[in-house]
């Protein structure tokens, strides 16, 4: 990807040392993911979640939810 840009691997990983120095921060955010995150991620790939044809059939099963 870095090639299609035209730009030499060199040259990235030293733009991103040099934004870590003056940030003194990564220019990213890493997070673990919970419990309930991992559950949720292992039951869409699952196929497990309910699918709707349109926003409105989403937001009356929503609205049927809190009922």
């Amino acid at each position: 990807m870095l090639e299609a840009m035209g730009l030499p691997v060199s040259d990235a990983v030293r733009m991103l040392l040099k934004r870590i120095a003056t940030d003194k921060a990564l220019p990213l955010a890493l997070m673990t993911p919970n419990a309930a995150t991992i559950g949720a991620l292992r039951e869409a790939r699952a196929g497990g979640l309910r699918r709707f044809e349109s926003l409105d059939d989403l937001r009356a099963d929503l609205c049927r939810a809190g009922d």
